[in-house]
């Protein structure tokens, strides 16, 4: 009977190390220092709390390559990676606007206005609305300048920025309380709204809450709403009828489908009229993920404290957990770091295998839509009725491979819903093929066994510094011939 009572000590003194091991250290109180009003410059915030400015600093530095397995990192003077050139597929769905010419990987915060200065220019043509997530400036220039901020060309607006804070990225302000240090939400023109959507009341958020919403300001996605001349608007999130926790793509889809003000562009295989799906990490990782009902922040993961000399900061050289060999991991997890990433690798593996084929299922629908248009303007009969439901399972296929295609983490950030979207991608895309194939053949048309997508003539003659597609080349499928 004691060896009994023995063990079962044992064993809940073992249990409440693992839990109490599940819950992020937490910093030493930071002692504060009231900094001026208006004071934008992270050098002067740097004169009080020189350690997290240093840290900053260092978002310019190259990152790790190697360490990741689909996120490769960069050098310095290396040539982005580019989205187009990895996936072909998305050159075809994305031809008719900037992304379909240029679609390269981000660096790190510090060349936030520096990396979209450098890409095709087409990629701004929104206006002010690029600069709300790019500058520390953004929430006085909406302020300032209301509608104008949004419709005006972006060069025009980014000139109303102090000259030598023209290519300034997330800065202390973004996120901090220039009174206390505290953690703030510094843009209530997009987020603040958005909040508003879920019922959320931001007198009510916790440290924790807040520790995800700073960086929720900007790795969402949002639509840029355009008038009858195609000026921008306005930014918003698409997030009505959803709630905090559970952002789900169906309402995302369902807002962005039936407000005509978030069609942005027109898609050139289809001629269809479409909205854009961005880096939607925040609604991906909120949405009833694993980390999230444990309580874990953005902030735990990309931003976890560190040592510096005497001072125990948060890093604020924010980069994924793969970059910093899962330091940030091991402040819950027990395994080494090799085993966790193979364990991050597998999920990001299975992810991409399903984001290839559904990518390559919704590009053959799209080519198809080409032949009922062209089948169409010769004369042929195509059932209307057929068409507009086929055209509906397209942009739900469509709209699914996009979220997952730009948000960040390819998948991690919730492995079962990115499988569960991508799952039912495929799904619409095969109903929508085979309306297609079945209004084809009533109109007459042979339609072929295997669609041909004519990848080349998507991917070729983008720009002298893009990578030319070879025909032969195929991705690799992480799982094909397992």
């Amino acid at each position: 009977m004691k060896m009994l009572k023995c063990c079962a000590l044992v064993a809940f003194f073992g249990i409440m190390l693992v839990n109490a091991g599940c819950s992020p250290k937490k910093a030493e109180p930071v002692r504060t220092a009231e900094i001026a009003d208006g004071t934008i410059d992270p050098a002067q915030w740097g004169k009080v709390y020189p350690v997290e400015y240093e840290l900053w600093k260092q978002t310019s530095e190259p990152t790790a390559a190697g360490k990741s397995k689909y996120k490769k990192g960069f050098d310095v003077g290396e040539e982005l990676p580019d989205k187009l050139d990895e996936f072909p597929f998305l050159a075809l769905l994305y031809n008719g606007w900037a992304m379909g010419s240029e679609y390269s990987e981000p660096r790190g915060h510090h060349y936030m206005i520096e990396d979209q200065l450098r890409v095709d220019p087409g990629r701004y043509k929104a206006g002010g609305s690029c600069l709300s997530c790019k500058t520390p400036y953004a929430p006085q220039l909406e302020e300032r300048m209301g509608e104008d901020y949004f419709s005006k060309p972006f060069k025009e607006v980014l000139a109303e920025i102090p000259q030598e804070h023209q290519t300034l990225g997330v800065a202390c302000i973004d996120c901090h309380s220039n009174r206390d240090m505290s953690l703030k939400i510094s843009r209530g023109f997009t987020l603040g709204k958005g909040l508003q959507k879920l019922g959320v009341d931001e007198a009510k958020l916790t440290q924790q809450d807040k520790r995800s919403l700073v960086c929720a300001q900007c790795h969402v996605t949002y639509s840029i709403t355009k008038n009858a001349d195609m000026k921008s608007t306005d930014v918003l999130f698409p997030w009505d009828e959803s709630q905090w926790g559970g952002i789900t793509i169906e309402n995302i889809i369902k807002k962005l489908r039936s407000n005509p003000a978030s069609a942005e562009w027109t898609q050139s295989v289809t001629g269809f009229k479409l909205a854009f799906i961005r880096h939607p990490e925040f609604e991906l990782f909120s949405n009833n993920s694993v980390h999230w009902q444990a309580g874990v922040a953005c902030s735990d993961c990309h931003m976890p404290y560190t040592k510096v000399g005497a001072h125990k900061v948060s890093d604020h050289r924010i980069m994924s957990p793969l970059k910093n060999d899962l330091k940030a991991c091991q402040q819950c997890h027990t395994e080494s770091p090799e085993w966790l990433r193979n364990q991050v690798i597998s999920l990001q593996d299975r992810t991409m295998s399903q984001f290839i084929r559904s990518g390559y299922a919704t590009a053959s629908v799209a080519k198809l839509f080409e032949m009922a248009n062209k089948s169409q303007a010769e004369g042929k009969q195509i059932d209307k009725d057929l068409y507009a439901l086929a055209r509906d399972h397209y942009e739900e296929a469509f709209y699914r491979v996009v979220f997952i295609g730009a948000e960040n983490s390819t998948g991690f950030h919730n492995p079962s819903e990115a499988m569960r979207i991508l799952g039912d991608a495929a799904s619409h895309a095969g109903k929508a093929e085979g309306l297609l194939r079945q209004i084809l053949t009533k109109a007459g048309v042979t339609v072929p066994v295997k669609v041909e997508l004519e990848m080349d003539k998507y991917v070729n003659n983008r720009g002298v510094k893009k990578l030319m597609f070879k025909p032969e080349h195929e991705i690799k499928d992480p799982f094909a011939g397992r």
